[in-house]
């Protein structure tokens, strides 16, 4: 299991297995799991998390980053 930070957006690549915060789970910090469609935060660096599209359409951003998807 890698240990890299969701708040680069070096580290966030298309395919990731991911857990996310939505915006409606913010308070709760519930965590949303699935794999990168798109990355949508173009800044380098957010101290929030990188925002991304998950493969359901799910929206919210990065707190883990899990390992890559093997094809």
């Amino acid at each position: 299991m890698t240990s890299l930070s969701g708040t680069d957006r070096n580290n966030i690549k298309p395919g990731l297995a991911v857990a996310i915060v939505l915006k409606k789970d913010q308070r709760s910090g519930a965590l949303t799991h699935g794999i990168v469609k798109d990355i949508l935060t173009s800044a380098p660096k957010h101290t929030h998390g990188i925002k991304v599209r998950l493969e359901t359409g799910d929206v919210g951003r990065v707190k883990i980053i899990k390992e890559p998807v093997s094809n």
